[in-house]
């Protein structure tokens, strides 16, 4: 079976409208920080980090009566659980328990709130840090957000830091689509055994996106910027192949291409594309632009 790593779209209904808040405090004696994106139905997505090891930690859960509830997981089985009672999202100080989910052991947590806004929020974000989910065994991430008061959120650089150290490794300027603690995915997209990484970019009209892919050097030790281009890229490290899948004209026409990576270059082996004849009333191969 194809070990295919997707590069997955958050969709969230308008209707929805989330809130991210920057929490930091302790769990116990241990430093941490929590990010917390929570919508109008009462979900909650989350990552918290323990700041001395910089490895985030994928959470959820719900907020309902007062109560907020965020699981940890290990392959889908609960491993804990973070528990705010008598909470509130316009709280500034929040304290509550991590539960382990083996034995109930416990520890206080205690947080102050020092970041708090709405995707659509009508304030100026100027320069704002924002954590991410994904980090490699040596670096973690955090996305640079701006925001003016007509315009909506957007990803204008990144920084890569060093775990345990904080030290600062690289820093690039962008222009993406925001994405909360979502932006950031590492894989090995040039297939050398060593992770990359990449960052969302645009989410386009049907369901084609776009993505930008840095590449480990092994000899500078420096990530660098990759020709890969194309929609809804899709890797293929059993096969070592990359897919590409466009659509457009509300589903009537699509193209499929088939890529090798030479020299951190895709190469293009083959390319099919197809488009609905109304006359046929079926898809029929056509010529590829």
């Amino acid at each position: 079976m194809r070990d295919l790593i997707k590069i997955l779209i958050l969709i969230v209904p308008f209707s929805l409208l989330s809130q991210t808040r920057i929490y930091k405090g302790f769990l116990g004696k241990s430093p941490i920080e929590l990010i917390t994106k929570s919508y109008s139905d009462g979900v909650v997505n989350a990552i918290y980090v323990y700041s001395n090891f910089d490895t985030p930690i994928k959470i959820d859960g719900n907020y309902k009566n007062g109560e907020l509830i965020l699981r940890e997981k290990t392959d889908e089985k609960l491993k804990a659980q973070l528990k705010f009672e008598n909470f509130s999202t316009s709280q500034a100080n929040l304290t509550g328990k991590w539960i382990d989910a083996k034995n109930l052991k416990e520890y206080n947590i205690k947080l102050t709130k020092v970041y708090e806004f709405e995707s659509y929020d009508k304030v100026e974000i100027t320069s704002l840090e924002v954590l991410q989910n994904e980090s490699t065994d040596k670096h973690y991430f955090k996305t640079i957000v701006k925001k003016d008061f007509k315009e909506i959120l957007k990803v204008i650089g990144l920084k890569i830091f060093e775990k345990r150290t904080d030290k600062l490794i690289q820093s690039f300027e962008l222009d993406c689509d925001y994405r909360h603690f979502n932006n950031i995915y590492t894989s090995d997209y040039n297939f050398d055994n060593i992770t990359d990484f990449s960052i969302f970019e645009f989410f386009y009209a049907g369901p084609n996106t776009s993505s930008i892919y840095f590449l480990m050097n092994p000899i500078t030790e420096k990530y660098e910027k990759a020709d890969f281009e194309g929609n809804s890229l899709e890797f293929d490290n059993e096969k070592k192949l990359i897919y590409e899948h466009n659509q457009c004209c509300a589903g009537n026409a699509h193209m499929n291409a088939t890529y090798k990576v030479v020299n951190n270059k895709m190469v293009l082996i083959k390319k099919k594309c197809i488009k609905y004849n109304n006359e046929k009333d079926d898809f029929e191969e056509t010529e590829c632009n």
